[in-house]
C-alpha cells in the first residue's frame, strides 16, 4: 500500500502503477493525426510532450537521489508543473524566455526545439487554435505564422511509443540540469555558480531565485523588442560595431522582429512588489498606446512553500490587471493547456500587447528536498494533487487517442529514467569550481584598453565623419565653444555626445523628457533625439530599472535616471539580484549593459531633508561588480560618463553614475564670483588625453603638498579644497585626492598618495558606519600602511530639514580641525 507522503520513491511507484493500469486503446490511431477530432495537437506531438514531461520528472527524482548521498545541491523540482511543456510548444524557439524555477519541462521542450530537424513535425498545432470573434479583424497573418517551431522526433514518432529514441534535445536538457544540480563547472550557462534554467542558443535567459524579480526585466525586454522592431535597427550594434546586447563570443542570434517575451512565475509571486510593479508598468504603457509583447505565465499550484494562495485570489488578481489580457488553462490537461497557450501566444504576437496565462498546476514532493509538507498539508489534500499528476494526464490522453498503450508509456518512462540516471552518474565526476579566480571570472570583466580604444574611436567619429551631425545637433554651437560649464551642463553635453555615438542609447526616467529633469540635466535631449530615445516613465523605480535591464539585454544601451538616491532603495534588488548577477550566472553569454544616473548626496541649500539629501551608498558598494562613479567637477563629469558608456558597451558593465545634486549648478570655489568650479568642455580631439579610466583618482596639490593627504569624493572635494587653502595660509601643504570611483576604489592611488605624506585624513560625506571611509581605511591597512590616519564622516543619522542638517554632515571646519589634529600627533 502506497503512503500518503510524496517521497521520490512513492511518487515514482504511483506513476508506474498508474501507467501500468491504463488499458490499451480500442483502436490504434496514426500518430500523424490529431489526438481528437479537430484537436490542435497530433499524436506524435503529444508523445513529444510526454517525453519532455517524463524527462523533467526523472530529473526531479535524480536530484533527490543525488542529494541523498551529498552530491546534489539543488532539489527544488518541477514535479506537478510539467504542463508548462505545452506552453513551450505553443511559443517559438526564438521567443526569449525567462523561466520560473519549476519550468523544467518547458526547458526540455525548448532544448528539443533547438536540435530538431527543421522538416520534422514536432509539437506544433495541426490546426489553428480557436480564436474569439474580437480577434478576427485584427489578424493579419496566416494561422501557420502563429504556430511554434518544430521540436522532437517528427516522423520518427510514428512507431510504437516504447520504441522511440530518446531525443538528443531532451538528453542535452537533462545534462544541463544535472550539471547545475551537482555544481559542475561544465554546466553551460552558470558554470557551476548556480542551478538555473538558461542557455543563450535556446533564448532562455537565466533568472535567479529571487521571487518575481525577473518580471520587471521581462517588461523592459518587451518594450525594447518592440522599439527595436519599429526603429528597424538591424544588427543591434553601436556606432563602432560593438555588440552591446550580448557578450563577446555569444552564440545566440538576435531575436526576430515579431518575437514575444515569455516570462513564467509562481502563484505566490503575484503578491510580490516586483510583480505588482511589472504588471502595473505593462498595463500603464498599454494604456498610453505603447506596445509591450510579453506573455506572462503564472504557474499556480496554490502554495508559496507552506502559505496557501486563498481560493480564487490569483485569478481575481490577474484578471483585475488593466491592460493585460487574461487566459486560463488546466496545466494537468495537456491538450487544453496547449490550445490555450497557443491562443495566448498568438494574441500577444498579433497585437504586440501583454497577456497572462493562468496555468493551474499541482506541487508534488513538497517545495524542496528538505520540506516536510505533511507538517502543513493533510493527507487528503496531498492525495488530491497526486490524482491530478500532469504526467498521468498526458498518458491518459495518449491512450484514449489510440496513440500508445499504458505498457508502451511505462516502457518509455523507464527508458528515459535509465537515460537520466546514467547522465547523472556521468556528471558526478565532472570538475567543480576550485579557485576564487574561477568563481569571479565572469562577474564583471574589465578590459580598460578596449574601453580606452572605444573612447578614442568615439572621438575620431565625432571630429571626423560625425562632425557635421554633431554640429547640427548642438545647433551649430558645440559645447566646447559654449564657455565654462557647470556640472549639470557638462553631463548634459556628454549625454548628447553619447546619444550621437550610440544609436541604440536611450535616456529615460521620471521627468527626464518633457521637463528635462528636475535639475535640467536632460534639458533639450528629447527635442534633439526624439521621444523614442528620450522618454518619461511612470513613477516607479523598480520599473525604471527593470526597463533598463530588459533594454540592455535586448541590445540597447540604456541610461535610466533615478530621480533621487533615496528613491533607489525600494528598487535596489533590480541592481543587486538582477543586473549585477547576469554575467555571473551566464558566464558572459548574456549581459545587461546599463548606466544608471542617480542624483544624490547632501548639501542642497534650503531644500529637501532626507529624501532629497540622502547620503547612503553602502548598499551600492556592497554589490559585486557594480561600477560607481561620482563626478565632482565639470571637467571630470564628461570623461567619466564617456568611460561608463564605453565600459557598458564593451564589457557589459552595470554602472551607477552618482551625481552630487549640490554641485550641479555650483560655479565658484573659493570666493563668490571666482568661477573656479566651472570648466570648459573638451573638444573631441582632447577626449583621448582626458580619458578617465575606471578606478583612477585625481590628485590636487595645495601648497607644498607634503604634510597631509586628504582623501575624499563628491561634495567633499570642494570642501577639502577650500579647507586646504585655509591650511596653506598656515603653512600646511595638502594633497587632496578625489576618489572619483567608489567601486572599484582607486586603491593604488590611495596607497601612493598616503605614503607621500604619512598622514591621511579621510573625508567621507556618507555615514560613519558603512560609509566609504571604512573601505578606504581598510585598503590602507591591507596594504600595510603604517602612517597616521583619521576620519571625518557624517553622523549615523538621516539628514534632517533646514539648518539642522549641518549638525550631522561634514563641514569645512571639521576637515580643517581634523588635519590639524593629525599634524599635532
Amino acid at each position: 500500500m502506497l503512503s500518503d507522503v510524496t517521497t521520490p520513491q512513492d511518487l515514482d511507484d504511483r506513476l508506474r502503477e498508474a501507467l501500468a493500469a491504463l488499458a490499451g486503446p480500442e483502436q490504434r490511431r496514426d500518430p500523424a493525426e490529431p489526438v481528437t477530432d479537430g484537436a490542435a495537437l497530433t499524436g506524435a506531438q503529444a508523445l513529444d510532450l510526454f517525453d519532455a514531461q517524463v524527462t523533467s520528472r526523472q530529473l526531479d527524482l535524480a536530484g533527490r537521489w543525488l542529494r541523498s548521498f551529498g552530491e546534489g545541491y539543488y532539489t527544488i523540482g518541477s514535479a506537478g508543473h510539467e504542463g508548462n511543456a505545452a506552453v513551450a510548444a505553443a511559443v517559438r524557439a526564438t521567443d526569449p524566455a525567462l523561466l520560473h524555477y519549476r519550468s523544467g519541462a518547458f526547458y526540455c521542450v525548448r532544448a528539443a526545439q533547438a536540435t530538431a530537424d527543421p522538416d520534422s513535425a514536432g509539437p506544433v498545432a495541426a490546426t489553428a487554435p480557436a480564436r474569439d470573434a474580437a480577434d478576427t479583424t485584427a489578424d493579419q497573418h496566416p494561422a501557420a505564422d502563429d504556430r511554434a517551431d518544430g521540436a522532437g522526433h517528427g516522423e520518427d514518432a510514428a512507431g510504437p511509443a516504447g520504441d522511440r529514441p530518446f531525443a538528443r534535445g531532451y538528453a542535452e536538457a537533462a545534462r544541463d540540469v544535472l550539471r547545475g544540480m551537482v555544481a559542475s563547472a561544465r554546466e553551460p550557462i552558470a558554470g557551476g555558480r548556480h542551478k538555473v534554467f538558461g542557455r543563450a542558443d535556446l533564448a532562455v535567459v537565466p533568472t535567479t531565485s529571487t521571487i518575481a524579480s525577473h518580471l520587471p526585466r521581462a517588461v523592459g525586454m518587451g518594450l525594447a523588442v518592440e522599439r527595436l522592431r519599429r526603429l528597424d535597427m538591424a544588427g543591434r550594434r553601436t556606432g563602432t560595431g560593438v555588440r552591446i546586447g550580448s557578450g563577446g563570443g555569444a552564440e545566440h542570434a538576435p531575436w526576430p522582429p515579431d518575437a514575444i517575451v515569455v516570462c513564467s512565475f509562481g502563484d505566490a509571486s503575484v503578491n510580490h512588489a516586483s510583480a505588482t510593479a511589472a504588471f502595473n508598468t505593462a498595463g500603464w504603457y498599454d494604456h498610453t498606446g505603447l506596445r509591450i509583447p510579453v506573455l506572462f505565465v503564472c504557474e499556480d499550484n496554490g502554495l508559496g512553500i507552506s502559505v496557501r494562495s486563498p481560493k480564487g485570489w490569483v485569478a481575481t488578481a490577474l484578471q483585475a490587471r488593466p491592460g493585460i489580457r487574461y487566459f486560463a488553462a488546466d496545466g494537468t490537461d495537456p491538450l487544453r493547456a496547449y490550445e490555450v497557450a497557443a491562443e495566448a501566444a498568438a494574441w500577444v504576437r498579433r497585437h504586440r500587447r501583454p497577456a497572462v496565462l493562468h496555468l493551474s498546476t499541482v506541487r508534488l514532493m513538497g517545495h524542496a528536498g528538505a520540506d516536510v509538507e505533511t507538517a502543513y498539508r493533510g493527507a487528503e489534500e496531498i492525495a488530491a494533487d497526486l490524482e491530478r499528476d500532469p504526467v498521468v494526464g498526458a498518458a491518459r490522453l495518449l491512450v484514449s487517442a489510440g496513440v500508445a498503450t499504458g505498457a508502451d508509456l511505462l516502457a518509455r518512462y523507464d527508458e528515459i529514467g535509465w537515460r537520466v540516471r546514467r547522465i547523472a552518474e556521468e556528471v558526478l565526476d565532472e570538475p567543480k569550481l576550485t579557485a576564487p579566480a574561477e568563481v569571479v571570472a565572469p562577474l564583471a570583466p574589465r578590459r580598460p584598453v578596449r574601453v580606452a580604444r572605444a573612447v578614442a574611436d568615439a572621438a575620431a567619429r565625432a571630429s571626423g565623419p560625425g562632425a557635421a551631425a554633431r554640429a547640427e545637433s548642438f545647433g551649430g554651437k558645440p559645447p566646447e565653444l559654449a564657455g565654462p560649464l557647470t556640472l549639470a551642463q557638462s553631463i548634459n553635453a556628454a549625454l548628447a555626445d553619447g546619444m550621437l555615438d550610440h544609436p541604440q542609447m536611450a535616456v529615460f526616467g521620471e521627468d527626464v523628457a518633457a521637463k528635462g529633469g528636475v535639475y535640467g540635466v536632460t534639458k533639450g535631449l528629447r527635442e534633439r533625439f526624439g521621444a523614442a530615445r528620450v522618454f518619461d516613465t511612470l513613477l516607479d523605480e523598480t520599473s525604471v530599472l527593470g526597463l533598463g535591464l530588459g533594454a540592455g539585454l535586448a541590445g540597447m544601451l540604456p541610461v535610466p535616471e533615478i530621480q533621487y538616491l533615496a528613491y533607489l532603495h525600494n528598487a535596489e534588488d533590480q541592481l543587486r539580484g538582477e543586473a549585477a548577477t547576469m554575467q555571473f550566472f551566464s558566464q558572459g553569454a548574456f549581459r545587461n549593459p546599463m548606466v544608471v544616473r542617480v542624483a544624490g548626496l547632501a548639501y542642497q541649500e534650503g531644500f529637501g531633508g532626507h529624501f532629497h539629501n540622502d547620503n547612503s551608498v553602502a548598499v551600492l558598494r556592497d554589490v559585486p561588480g557594480l561600477v560607481i562613479a561620482v563626478p565632482a567637477r565639470p571637467d571630470d563629469a564628461a570623461p567619466m560618463l564617456r568611460t561608463c558608456l564605453a565600459s557598458a558597451a564593451v564589457d557589459g558593465s552595470v554602472c551607477v553614475f552618482l551625481e552630487p545634486i549640490a554641485l550641479y549648478h555650483t560655479r565658484d570655489l573659493y570666493a563668490d564670483g571666482d568661477g573656479e568650479w566651472l570648466a570648459g568642455y573638451p573638444e573631441p580631439g582632447a577626449w583621448v588625453s582626458g580619458h578617465v579610466p575606471i578606478g583612477r583618482a585625481r590628485v590636487y596639490g595645495v601648497g607644498s603638498a607634503e604634510d597631509v593627504t586628504i582623501i575624499t569624493f563628491g561634495n567633499g572635494v570642494r570642501m577639502s579644497l577650500r579647507a586646504a587653502a585655509a591650511l596653506a595660509d598656515e603653512g600646511i601643504g595638502t594633497r587632496v585626492v578625489d576618489l572619483r570611483w567608489l567601486a572599484p576604489l582607486p586603491v593604488a592611488d590611495i596607497i601612493r598618495e598616503a605614503a607621500a605624506t604619512g598622514r591621511v585624513l579621510v573625508v567621507d560625506e556618507t555615514r560613519r558606519s558603512g560609509g566609504v571611509g571604512e573601505g578606504v581605511i581598510a585598503a590602507l591597512v591591507d596594504a600595510g600602511y603604517v602612517g597616521a590616519a583619521r576620519r571625518v564622516a557624517g553622523v549615523d543619522s538621516f539628514v534632517p530639514l533646514g539648518p539642522a542638517a549641518r549638525q550631522v554632515l561634514v563641514s569645512e571646519e571639521a576637515i580643517t580641525q581634523g588635519a590639524r589634529t593629525l599634524l599635532a600627533r
